[in-house]
């Protein structure tokens, strides 16, 4: 018998062995998609609650359950309140400004400080550093006082220009988002532009500005949230009404000892329009901004 023969014969006899799989694992996949399920049931839940009360009048509401259907999404008539009597175009315009000015500025020094602690070495380099990362373990509320008096005394108080200032301190993630980019970009670049008679602020601005685009595309969109859906800030330092941005417009709707929930939940729902078609158009650069930044 050939050698090649024998190799079919025994090719012939091997059958597949079916494949067991372990009760602890289904077990496991089983919880994983409980808990992931669950997860989406409490981040989808509020959104779902917000959008059937919005279209809702207020006798609806009042005689309806909190989880029963409209009984028309054609009813407008809430929207239409807020945006005459909660003025929310004055607050969408308000909190653009806010936005703008503060992202800016926060994304210029967020930029600056990383070009000069990832490109230099210097004797207090560690200890700016530190300094920032000693910043967000001092718990806020313990300095609201002295920031407070601070706004105050430059005039900042009761102004749009007053969370500016205080949005644009650049925070210690983003710094360290910036140095994981700026690290990895070559000090030849640099070298070569000195050679050619390239200032500092030169080399800044043409090489190292336009390179950390992913960071930057991260940063400002995970501050622009944080900045819109911020409440706090807004309502100690701008208690105008003029002045109120979209979070404390809401406040609008709620009174003393009632609140007209319908409405809250309308606007509630044209305040999360924004936020949610920009996280949907610009959520592959956070991923990617964050992954690059660390394995780049």
């Amino acid at each position: 018998m050939s050698l090649e023969t024998s190799l079919k014969k025994s090719a012939g006899t091997v059958t597949a062995q079916p494949v067991t799989v372990s009760p602890s694992r289904t077990i496991a996949a089983a919880l994983k998609y409980a808990v992931l399920l669950a997860a989406v049931f409490v981040i989808l839940f509020p959104p779902y609650v917000v959008v059937l009360n919005a279209f809702k009048s207020n006798e609806e509401y009042a005689k309806s359950g909190v989880f029963d259907f409209p009984h028309s999404f054609a009813n407008l008539d809430n929207f239409s309140t807020v945006f005459h009597r909660g003025d929310m175009l004055n607050a969408f315009m308000n909190t653009g400004t806010i936005l703008g000015l503060s992202v800016l500025g926060n994304v210029l020094m967020g930029t600056m400080v990383a070009f000069a602690l990832g490109r230099f070495n210097f004797k207090l380099k560690s200890w700016i550093l530190g300094a920032y990362v000693a910043a967000t373990l001092i718990p806020s509320v313990t300095t609201q006082v002295a920031t407070f008096g601070i706004i105050k005394e430059l005039g900042l108080f009761n102004s749009l220009y007053g969370p500016v200032l205080l949005y644009i301190g650049t925070d210690v993630v983003q710094i360290y988002l910036y140095l994981q980019f700026i690290r990895h970009i070559p000090y030849d670049l640099d070298e070569n532009a000195m050679i050619e008679g390239a200032s500092l602020f030169r080399i800044y601005r043409s090489i190292i500005f336009p390179l950390l685009a992913p960071a930057t595309a991260t940063a400002v969109i995970l501050k622009s949230i944080s900045i819109y859906n911020d409440m706090y800030i807004p309502y100690l330092y701008m208690p105008s009404q003029k002045l109120r941005v979209v979070s404390t417009g809401l406040m609008n709707f709620v009174g003393v000892n009632s609140a007209q929930w319908n409405v809250v939940c309308a606007a509630l729902l044209i305040i999360l329009i924004p936020t949610t078609i920009l996280y949907l158009v610009m959520q592959r650069f956070i991923f990617s901004g964050i992954v690059n930044g660390s394995v780049k």
